[in-house]
């Protein structure tokens, strides 16, 4: 005897019964997660780096820091300071919890947590152990000035120009 379910009596196709509606469903869920798998890895194999700052940067030309100037460019964390004919360059990160730290009359002093410096960076007050980095200062053959963050110097250690 045959299944009313299964066919019509007037020829009409089959209806859907409920297993060959499990068996598409999961047969669209099998597809959709080898899709969504290979999605995944394709993203996976890309490199996902996020490169920093550069660490050596040009900051301008000599003439752009008149004599006395004290110009902290905040973006770069670092002070160019410039005496007389002499440019050096400055850390502005704070050495207790790395806050930027800002120009002020007597030197430089941290916001955050009180730390002070002179005008070389040293520590004159507050929680921060050890004085600002000082940083190479070169002039680059087409005239500007490159900072180079890799290389520390020591600190009172100018660029004639």
């Amino acid at each position: 005897m045959k299944n009313p379910a299964k066919s019509a009596p007037d020829g009409a196709p089959e209806d859907v019964n409920r297993r060959k509606l499990l068996s598409w469903l999961s047969g669209f869920g099998l597809f959709g997660s080898a899709v969504i798998a290979a999605l995944a890895n394709l993203i996976f194999i890309k490199p996902r780096v996020t490169y920093g700052a550069p660490n050596r940067f040009s900051i301008g030309k000599p003439e752009d820091f008149p004599p006395g100037a004290r110009i902290a460019l905040d973006t770069r964390r670092v002070c160019i300071v410039r005496d007389g004919d002499s440019l050096a360059a400055i850390s502005t990160t704070c050495t207790h919890l790395g806050c930027i730290v800002a120009v002020s009359e007597t030197g430089f002093a941290c916001p955050c947590h009180g730390s002070h410096y002179d005008q070389d960076g040293n520590v004159t007050g507050g929680p921060a152990p050890r004085a600002l980095s000082w940083y190479q200062l070169t002039l680059a053959p087409n005239g500007e000035l490159v900072v180079d963050k890799d290389n520390e110097i020591e600190a009172g250690k100018y660029l004639k120009v």
